[in-house]
């Protein structure tokens, strides 16, 4: 085994044959379960928070990522058939990338949906920072239904990038049967699933320790899930529309230098992530947080009290 991994050239293996095949797709798999991938850690970091608790993080990253297995699973028996061309083509991650969208904002519109109704504020009644806007539109927060990132899970696989052309078009074709060539892409999507579930439990982890009570947590976890989902669903339709209309612009990315696949070269998958990780979902978590906050302590304060 020791001898195997000496051997892995996780950056352009060739040649490889045998049990390097599973332990090649394995590690490329971990590989890119902790690099920043537009097809993974967006869609995990929405569930994982969504869950608000370290078990219901854990069982949204490993649904999603067992989908994206089997999911990667089925493509590399079609490789290794010599149909790669079906789902390789250029244009491929932008047509994801749309679909991938459609699916994050429809998912996002059902965790966080707004009604109209009327409200009869009392004076002196405090109004939660969550129940609503100033158009009078009402907030309802419902959990994430389990098969939301299943089928995340299954369309963002299809995604092609330099792990995909690893798989695809060097290890599954390397099986030396027809009955075997689903196993580098499931071996794949098992490493990326080893590191998503250890992702997911620290985001749903992190949702729980807001120092709130166990409703506030549930509201401040799913409004940033909505809001990720949501919105990080309108970045990834915006780049699939831009990169099928203006495909050289899209291609546009810096070499790093660095030789590790999704960071060689930094692009608009980087873009996407960051956008949506960052821009969008650790800003609402940290927002709505400071507002629980601040109602929990003037809740607390001798003039509530009083009054």
């Amino acid at each position: 085994m020791t001898g195997i991994l000496a051997t892995i050239n996780l950056w352009n293996p060739a040649h490889v044959a045998g049990f390097a095949i599973v332990v090649t797709a394995f590690v490329l798999g971990m590989v890119h379960g902790i690099t920043p991938d537009e097809h993974t850690w967006p869609i995990t970091f929405s569930y994982s928070i969504g869950g608000y608790s370290t078990r219901r993080g854990l069982r949204a990253a490993l649904t999603f990522s067992l989908a994206f297995t089997v999911q990667r699973a089925l493509a590399s028996e079609l490789a290794y058939l010599g149909l790669s061309h079906l789902f390789t083509f250029a244009s491929v991650d932008y047509v994801v990338y749309l679909v991938v969208g459609a699916l994050m904002t429809a998912a996002g519109v059902v965790i966080v949906r707004r009604r109209r109704t009327i409200h009869l504020h009392l004076p002196g009644q405090r109004r939660h920072p969550t129940d609503g806007d100033r158009s009078g539109r009402h907030l309802d927060l419902d959990d994430p239904r389990p098969w939301m990132p299943a089928a995340h899970g299954f369309v963002a696989g299809w995604g092609f990038g330099a792990f995909a052309l690893i798989v695809y078009t060097v290890l599954a074709p390397a099986e030396h049967s027809a009955v075997w060539g689903w196993v580098p892409g499931a071996f794949f999507g098992l490493g990326t699933t080893v590191v998503q579930i250890l992702a997911g439990s620290l985001f749903g982890l992190v949702a729980a320790r807001r120092g709130l009570g166990p409703e506030a947590i549930r509201r401040v976890a799913l409004r940033t899930a909505g809001n990720t989902l949501t919105w990080g669903g309108v970045a990834f339709i915006a780049g699939g529309a831009f990169g099928l209309l203006f495909p050289d612009a899209a291609g546009i990315s810096l070499a790093t230098g660095v030789h590790v696949h999704n960071l060689a070269h930094l692009g608009i998958a980087l873009v996407l992530v960051t956008f949506c990780v960052v821009g969008v979902g650790l800003m609402t978590l940290l927002r709505q947080t400071r507002a629980e906050t601040r109602l929990v302590k003037a809740a607390a304060s001798p003039g509530d009290r009083a009054a």
